[in-house]
């Protein structure tokens, strides 16, 4: 099934040499986006210390149609090695124009280089509906009500 599409331009000194986003296989449901270090960060790479956080750039501006939304997700290679997206997914909204980047935090017990290049997320395009907000004085009861955080346990 065919998406939307999506026009995608280089950022201001993007390495043009930088694949775009691209689906690896014939089922994946994102695509890669790779980190697009600056010229002077390029030889050692950005090294992340455990508990240390980065905007990784992509060096890539998108355009995402009205209706949609783009998801940056944690790509599970990266996620074993102790590499997550702390805001995940991220949102890239329809109206936006900037440099797409990445936010990466260390959350394992050794550091972590992020080389030039390398695939560091999945950007998945999604429908966004939006909803009508209407105050009211009461909500209708559930058999959940207003139990929270693990309040359905933990096994089926």
């Amino acid at each position: 099934m065919k998406g939307p599409a999506v026009a995608v331009a280089w950022a201001e000194g993007a390495d043009r040499s930088l694949p775009l986003p691209a689906y690896r296989t014939e089922g994946a449901a994102g695509a890669d986006l790779c980190a697009h270090l600056p010229p002077e960060s390029r030889a050692d790479g950005l090294v992340l210390k455990p508990g240390e956080r980065a905007a990784v750039p992509t060096g890539l501006r998108v355009a995402i149609p009205e209706g949609f939304e783009g998801q940056v997700r944690a790509r599970s290679g990266l996620a074993r090695r102790g590499l997550l997206l702390p805001n995940a997914p991220g949102t890239i909204d329809s109206d936006f124009r900037g440099e797409v980047l990445v936010l990466l935090l260390n959350a394992g017990d050794e550091a972590v280089t992020i080389r030039h290049g390398d695939r560091i997320a999945q950007f998945v395009i999604a429908p966004v509906l939006r909803a009508e907000f209407a105050l009211r004085e009461d909500l209708d009861d559930t058999a959940r009500g207003t139990g929270g955080f693990g309040s359905t346990g933990l096994r089926p």
